[in-house]
């Protein structure tokens, strides 16, 4: 498979790592030559110095013979264009384009993406993608992680195992006998450090942070169960009024749950224009980083502090002061792959990775819809993957515990059709099914194997 990435940022960066790690034959593409040479230095990967979206550059990075071109540069247009050239002149199949600016996207004007028009066949909007990810958290505030596929039948939640845990030092092979009607499955835990799949006679400790595949509607009785049923947030004040942070505070403004959202931003067009767009919302200029602007917004009665600018280290230190001024909790925005490993330390509640999101939207389209999702878990250590069971895959016919699973694997949950299924050792798995998998990082191979899955599609 041959793929051309137009744009060699961060997420386009990501997005080469990743495949060329899995054997793509990438090209990338970009104006800055610096960008270029990294990906040349770093990554089994060809580096063409150039526009994006001119002919004669995605001729020289071999557009001819290309199966996928995806164009994530910072300027939508330059994206589009990059589309357009791709298909009119050099027939690519299959384009992909970032897209940043949400008038594109209004449903007003969904007809501009038409074959005949704009021929872009998936559109992947970052702010969109983190901005609903974000809501999702403020909807369930008690679990550190979340993560849906497309179809939204199973919840993925990180959980942290307090004291008042229901289900403290009971073997997991009992939770069934005891909670008999419960869509769940503890997939693995992170405990001291350490990524851990437990067996089916080991129990959950405290100060584990467990890792739980449930049916989502059943997300607010396992959280009760968990003890982190916690009231979502009504005080909620945003750092950072960018595309992101215009996004969530728009949204939770036009929700009818009464929430009073205030906004920092200490760009003064950017703060003009959130005012002038975000209803339902008090918006400050000025810095997050310094208290009296903290204290202005009643930082010591907020329920949630969002730090969502554009810089790690700014939502990272003023959650911090945040939470230090008496917010009730915080959540960063953090790009650097090494800053989770720390953030925690220093007070950080919960964070996100912009980035990380953004490329496994796009890994969704390049293994050809058989993979709806792998999503990296634990700063790395774990791999979550949703994948479509095969007529070749060992798993499919056989009862679940004929299957040599090994220490590091743990099946979540089957989605069949309409219907939510959880593992145990009689259920079999049919050619068709969508499995929810957790993997530790040096069993993902295996996982692969038992799907039977070429690696262009992982």
């Amino acid at each position: 498979m041959r793929v051309i990435i137009s744009g060699a940022g961060q997420v386009g960066y990501g997005i080469a790592e990743r495949l060329s790690i899995e054997g793509v034959e990438i090209t990338v593409i970009d104006k800055d030559a610096d960008l270029v040479q990294r990906v040349r230095d770093n990554l089994d990967a060809r580096g063409v110095h150039g526009h994006g979206s001119h002919p004669d550059i995605l001729a020289q990075a071999g557009a001819e013979n290309a199966d996928m071109l995806i164009a994530v540069t910072q300027v939508d247009e330059v994206n589009m264009t990059a589309c357009q050239v791709a298909h009119s002149i050099f027939e690519v199949p299959t384009r992909i384009a970032r897209i940043r600016a949400q008038t594109y996207l209004n449903p007003q004007w969904q007809n501009l993406f038409a074959r005949n028009h704009l021929p872009i066949d998936v559109i992947i909007s970052p702010e969109i993608e983190v901005g609903d990810l974000i809501l999702q958290r403020l909807a369930f505030p008690g679990a550190s992680e979340i993560v849906t596929f497309d179809d939204e039948k199973v919840m993925v939640v990180a959980l942290d195992v307090q004291e008042d845990c229901a289900v403290i030092d009971t073997p997991l092979k009992q939770l069934t006998e005891l909670f008999p009607n419960l869509q769940a499955t503890v997939m693995g835990v992170r405990r001291d450090g350490k990524v851990l799949i437990l067996n089916s006679n080991e129990s959950l400790l405290v100060g584990d942070q467990a890792l739980v595949a449930v049916a989502k509607d059943q997300i607010s009785r396992v959280l009760v169960l968990f003890g982190c049923d916690e009231v979502s947030p009504q005080k909620i004040v945003i750092a950072g009024a960018g595309n992101i942070g215009r996004y969530v505070a728009q949204k939770l403004g036009e929700s009818d749950l009464g929430i009073s959202v205030r906004l920092i931003e200490n760009n003064r067009k950017v703060a003009q224009l959130a005012a002038e767009t975000v209803k339902n919302s008090i918006v400050v200029f000025g810095d997050a980083l310094k208290e009296d602007i903290l204290n202005e917004v009643d930082i010591r009665d907020a329920d949630m502090f969002l730090g969502l600018t554009n810089d790690d280290e700014t939502n990272i230190l003023s959650s911090v002061l945040a939470s230090e001024l008496g917010a009730n909790a915080n959540f960063a925005l953090v790009n650097q792959p090494q800053y989770p490993r720390f953030a925690r330390r220093l007070g950080i509640d919960s964070f996100i990775n912009p980035r990380s999101i953004t490329v496994s939207k796009v890994l969704r389209h390049v293994r050809r819809g058989r993979i709806r999702g792998v999503y990296s878990l634990f700063e790395g250590k774990g791999e979550l993957i949703e994948a479509e069971a095969l007529d070749t895959s060992t798993l499919v016919g056989k009862p679940l515990r004929e299957v040599d699973f090994g220490d590091g694997i743990r099946i979540g949950a089957i989605i069949r059709g309409d219907e939510v299924i959880m593992p145990s050792g009689e259920v079999r798995i049919n050619s068709g099914d969508f499995v929810v998998v957790f993997a530790l990082a040096d069993h993902v191979k295996k996982v692969e194997q038992m799907f039977r899955v070429s690696l262009e599609f992982f």
